[in-house]
């Protein structure tokens, strides 16, 4: 296969496995990033006995994956968990197409190159760091507006709202809030693609030697989504503090002041005032939604790389 054409199946593999699979878990998105942000995001309401018929609502932070999915259905409705899906899928859609487009590329090139080991993990590592820091700088508006929407339970205003309030707040600088931590976030990455590599080819490996086939069945993409089930969950716990950290830094300023300025910044903070439970707020969801997300996303892309590229 050419390489133009082989850059373009990973583009359209990558940009269709990566929608697919935020459709599906985008709810769980929502109640990740809630439980993430320090912002105060759902309702309570007590009437005060001395003043009857006066109430008083007051925000609180969510407190469990189950108390937060409740309060956003009953106070802000079943549309609220999409909230974001729309810049979401403006930004999983060409981010992952950008993504795997890349890497594939930047594998290709490098197995190539002679001077390192082809297929081997530093080919994967250095692979997936490149594509994970080429992706995030170009892709951070997109992810500042989706995080802001996902917060926003008082005006409810639209993405274009959102980028025009964001804009006049910060300038062009606020669409880059929390790039430190997708920086170091590609860590995760790193780590994900490695461990799923070495799976994938160990699974492959297996494939030769006990069933004497080359051609990839139904039952191999279920391997690999499992591959990226596995990999995915390791990555994202060992790496998990610095998507807390993005989130704070995303998040909008309580009373005008900024409480989070940078990434050891806010790491220590949110270490020193809420401990290890801040530092893991809200991953038991994470990994509910980042597993099934990742394993649909993977079935879909091996399953249209395998598809558009089986006459070759």
């Amino acid at each position: 296969m050419a390489s133009s054409q082989s850059t373009y199946v990973h583009l359209v593999a990558g940009g269709v496995g990566g929608t697919v699979g935020a459709i599906a878990t985008c709810p769980l998105e929502v109640v990740k990033t809630r439980l993430q942000s320090s912002v105060p995001t759902f309702y309570t309401t007590t009437t005060c006995m001395s003043n009857v018929g006066t109430v008083q609502v007051t925000y609180q932070k969510p407190s469990g994956v189950i108390t937060c999915l409740q309060s956003i259905i009953r106070n802000e409705g079943v549309t609220a968990l999409f909230r974001g899906l729309g810049p979401s899928l403006v930004g999983v859609a060409p981010s992952r197409a950008i993504y795997f487009s890349f890497y594939a590329t930047a594998k290709s090139s490098l197995n190539k190159s002679g001077w390192v080991k082809p297929d081997s993990k530093k080919v994967h590592m250095l692979s997936a760091c490149s594509a994970g820091l080429f992706t995030s700088t170009l892709t951070s508006p997109l992810w500042v507006t989706k995080t802001r929407l996902q917060l926003d339970n008082k005006t409810k205003r639209h993405a274009a709202q959102m980028i025009r309030s964001i804009y006049r707040a910060d300038g062009v600088k606020g669409f880059y809030r929390g790039l430190s931590a997708s920086y170091v976030g590609v860590t995760e990455t790193c780590i994900h693609f490695v461990i799923y590599e070495s799976i994938k080819a160990r699974l492959q490996h297996h494939k030769l030697k006990q069933r004497n086939r080359t051609h990839t069945s139904a039952f191999d993409f279920i391997e690999f989504m499992l591959a990226a089930a596995t990999s995915k969950c390791i990555a994202s716990t060992v790496a998990y503090p610095h998507e807390v950290v993005r989130t704070r830094l995303r998040q909008r300023e309580l009373d005008g002041s900024r409480k989070y300025h940078s990434f050891f910044q806010t790491l220590r903070r949110v270490a020193f005032e809420e401990g290890f439970r801040g530092l893991y707020g809200g991953l038991s969801t994470h990994l509910i939604r980042q597993i099934p997300n990742t394993a649909i996303m993977f079935f879909t892309y091996e399953a249209i790389v395998s598809f558009l590229c089986k006459d070759d």
